[in-house]
């Protein structure tokens, strides 16, 4: 008789578990609109969700430890005109958060550490480039204030956060709408998939597509696509008799993929998150109640199948908590935010060990929230990795961290430095600026500045009051 070799994977075990009733966030009216994004973002702070609002759009942010129900009343950040459909966090400031909109803006929030007391509706900056919806928002992982968003008008923008500045626009790429965008480790490439059923790599600096694949997936539904931590490509799609598949692709050599799983006969597109650190990819079907989880290894065949975590209540959405946010002290490799229609539930999936000391091979060291460049260095062509921290002693967030916008100044025309990139408003030449128009910003301007040095006056004169009060 032969024995059969069973695979040693340290991953082999992990087990998924829905956290008690206590955990979760109750009472949350979660968006009904039709898209296929997350609409749900996690960081070591805070939970963001996506929720219902009449009269424009609208997400909710609790503090990760306001569990159970959540007020009816419970401040919500709004500011725009139609519905949210993709929100993300920015990885090197835990108080920073995008949101995407129908009304065709993109808006940057500071988030504060204590609970408002009424709704945040003033934005830092709000971004306009796009004439369609914008549905997909990513941060660069390593330059800082460095966001892309992607929109129905088919073109894909790159922002400076910090200036409000188009820094890059790719408008000629895709010729239909736009599924999924992911940037690779250093924020060096591009992957994305489109309705016309192509995925692309693309490098944005250069304005290039530096190689594609026409059908990934022969079926009609979407694509998604993210980049493993070696530079290779996982794809989730249909088959076209509309199982669902995942595949393993080699950029170099796009013809066939190296590795393809056939799984269900399903109409949920799946959204894959995929952990680097442990090189295991979560997929996750809009209205399907399971998580299947795949470990990616650099032997045939490639993709091993690990386990599914199933439940009864389908998923309205995902979200994902970064490496630096899970509880290492039990063994704890991934953490999902799963949303229900009235509530979120966090799952953790979990490798099973003895030991109570801290797991090295579970917990290498994970990207931080450092950026490794500036916007402006990135632009002119310089990559880094993401600085790495340990997570041997925990991570401890630090405190509050205000995003500073400067905006370029209209009249400053001399031309800024770096790689072809496409003009800003702030860029354009002065003749097409009616005079009327400068006026009128350099006068909103001007009282936007005398309200501030009013406030900052009361603020003196009330300190001195507390100051004389204490002697």
């Amino acid at each position: 008789m032969s024995r059969r070799v069973v695979r040693q994977s340290k991953f082999r075990h992990v087990f998924g578990q829905a956290a008690k009733a206590d955990q979760a966030y109750e009472d949350i009216r979660v968006s009904k609109v039709t898209w296929d994004s997350s609409f749900c973002a996690v960081n070591p702070k805070f939970l963001a969700i996506i929720v219902e609002a009449g009269g424009g759009g609208a997400f909710i942010v609790l503090p990760l430890a306001k569990t159970g129900r959540v007020d009816k009343n419970y401040p919500l950040v709004t500011g725009h005109t139609a519905p949210v459909l993709d929100i993300d966090w920015c990885p090197h400031n835990d108080n920073v958060i995008a949101s995407a909109s129908d009304d065709t803006t993109i808006m940057v929030w500071q988030i504060p550490d204590y609970t408002p007391m009424r709704n945040i509706t003033e934005p830092i900056i709000t971004l306009e480039g796009h004439s369609k919806r914008v549905g997909i928002l990513s941060w660069h992982p390593t330059a800082r204030n460095v966001l892309l968003s992607a929109g129905g008008d088919n073109v894909i923008i790159i922002w400076n956060v910090g200036t409000g500045e188009v820094l890059l626009s790719l408008d000629d790429m895709h010729p239909d709408v736009i599924h999924s965008v992911c940037w690779n480790s250093n924020g060096s490439l591009l992957a994305t998939t489109c309705k016309d059923k192509t995925l692309r790599i693309i490098d944005p600096r250069k304005g290039q597509v530096v190689a594609e694949q026409a059908r990934p997936h022969e079926g009609a539904r979407p694509l998604r696509a993210v980049f493993t931590a070696d530079g290779k490509l996982l794809s989730t799609g249909f088959s076209r008799m509309s199982e669902r598949q995942l595949a393993l692709w080699d950029p170099n050599n796009f013809e066939e993929p190296v590795a393809l799983q056939e799984m269900d006969t399903s109409n949920g597109v799946l959204l894959p998150f995929y952990d680097p650190d442990s090189s295991i990819v979560y997929l996750c079907g809009k209205g399907d109640s399971s998580i299947r989880y795949f470990e990616i290894t650099d032997e045939p065949p490639f993709v091993h199948y690990l386990n599914t975590f199933s439940s009864k209540e389908p998923q309205r959405g995902m979200g994902f908590m970064p490496k630096r946010g899970l509880d290492v002290s039990k063994c704890e490799i991934a953490r999902f935010y799963k949303l229900h229609e009235r509530k979120c539930e966090p799952i953790i999936m979990t490798v099973p060990r003895k030991s109570d000391l801290f797991q090295d091979d579970l917990y290498p060291d994970t990207p931080g929230p450092e950026p490794a460049l500036e916007a402006d260095e990135w632009l002119s062509g310089q990559d880094a990795e993401p600085v790495l921290i340990s997570l041997r002693d925990g991570y401890v967030p630090p405190k509050h961290r205000e995003l500073r916008v400067t905006k370029r100044n209209i009249l400053d025309l001399r031309p800024p430095s770096g790689p072809r990139r496409s003009q800003s408003a702030s860029d354009a030449p002065l003749s097409q600026h009616t005079l009327e128009t400068l006026l009128e910003e350099i006068k909103a301007l001007r009282e936007r500045v005398q309200a501030q040095e009013q406030r900052i006056t009361a603020l003196e004169n009330m300190l001195c009051e507390l100051v004389d009060g204490t002697d």
